[in-house]
């Protein structure tokens, strides 16, 4: 197959930062994507609807004038930042207002920007409970922070000790796992009720954790979740490949300027908006499975939703390209995930 022509995907897993920051990265999205969730981990985070509201104000402000022309249409879809202090109130007020799609709950300090996350999760029930009654999905980073615990089983361990427990008390509650990477995660999806969804990125499917180590400590392959053995990597692959609607495209693609990754103690994150959905199709002809990438990227995400699917379309043509080394990023460098390397699709007319 040489060229490949699909309805426009949807990422449902974005962080684009702000200011300067998010008008470097914002085209990339919008270049291959009709509508993204947005991440609210901002400095600070944004933890009411008049804050959302605000910042999709912000990001509108900053798209492309091809997008402004009606040439290529884009929509943020935007979220709430869970803390121990949300309160049912706010969750109803999220909902009234029409551009509040989920909310997001990061365990205190398990990534980037999660200092003010919620610390316990019982502490949140009061919005939890909210979001069961109105129907809003609850997006998990899903690690524990126990130092005890293995970051390689942080995964696992979360679902024993969060996921489970927290299905059992609210058991209408809309759950994404974002960014799975484990074949533990996959199974419990897979097992969970038809409200209980997950989104997996580009970097998961393609790379097990030996891409960190290879020649040397590469901090642009780091991430959190990261990246894990082969075995799990595999049955990602599975999952995505199998039609399951349970399982659908989110990038987690993550800008960080490259003198913040290349340091002593570098961020977690890959930035992967630059190249998404050709990577995505890269790893979806790897599992002999193209003909599944248009579920998977433009239906399944849509439906958990409760949104209309896109109508527009979009082409990758079978063609060799070279990433660039670094790329603009305010007055900094940001380095693509590839970077200097080739990749085997690209966005055609």
């Amino acid at each position: 197959m040489h060229q490949l022509t699909f309805t426009r995907p949807d990422d449902w897993h974005l962080h684009l930062r702000d200011g300067t920051l998010m008008q470097a990265v914002l085209p990339d999205t919008v270049r291959q994507f009709a509508r993204a969730i947005v991440m609210p981990n901002l400095k600070p985070p944004v933890t009411s609807t008049a804050q959302a509201q605000s910042y999709r104000t912000r990001i509108i402000a900053a798209l492309p004038d091809i997008a402004k022309s009606g040439g290529t249409k884009f929509e943020p879809l935007m979220t709430l930042y869970l803390t121990d202090n949300t309160s049912a109130e706010e969750i109803k007020r999220a909902k009234q207002s029409g551009i509040v799609h989920a909310v997001k709950y990061y365990p205190a300090g398990a990534t980037t920007n999660s200092d003010a996350g919620v610390t316990d999760i019982r502490k949140a029930y009061s919005a939890l409970e909210e979001m069961q009654r109105c129907g809003m999905p609850l997006l998990v980073h899903g690690e524990v922070t126990d130092k005890n615990v293995d970051v390689f089983d942080r995964e696992t361990v979360f679902i024993e000790r969060v996921m489970i427990p927290l299905l059992r008390d609210l058991p209408q509650l809309r759950v994404v796992f974002e960014h799975i990477t484990t074949r533990d995660a996959v199974q419990f999806v897979t097992g969970a009720p038809d409200h209980v969804a997950a989104t997996i990125t580009a970097h998961h499917l393609l790379y097990n954790r030996n891409a960190m180590f290879s020649g040397g400590l590469r901090p642009h392959y780091y991430c959190l979740p990261v990246l894990k053995r082969e075995v799990h990597r595999e049955a990602l692959g599975k999952a995505v490949v199998g039609g399951n609607p349970k399982f659908f495209l989110g990038t987690d693609s993550a800008p960080h300027a490259q003198h913040t990754k290349e340091t002593a103690c570098g961020c977690a994150g890959c930035y992967t908006a630059h190249t998404a959905i050709e990577l995505y199709a890269e790893a979806f002809e790897q599992l002999n499975a193209l003909d599944k990438l248009e579920a998977f990227a433009s239906f399944y995400g849509a439906d958990y939703y409760h949104l209309p699917r896109n109508t527009g379309k979009i082409t990758l043509n079978k063609e060799n390209w070279r990433v660039p080394d670094s790329l603009p990023f305010g007055e900094h460098k940001l380095v693509p995930l590839r970077a200097g390397e080739n990749v085997a699709w690209k966005i055609g007319g």
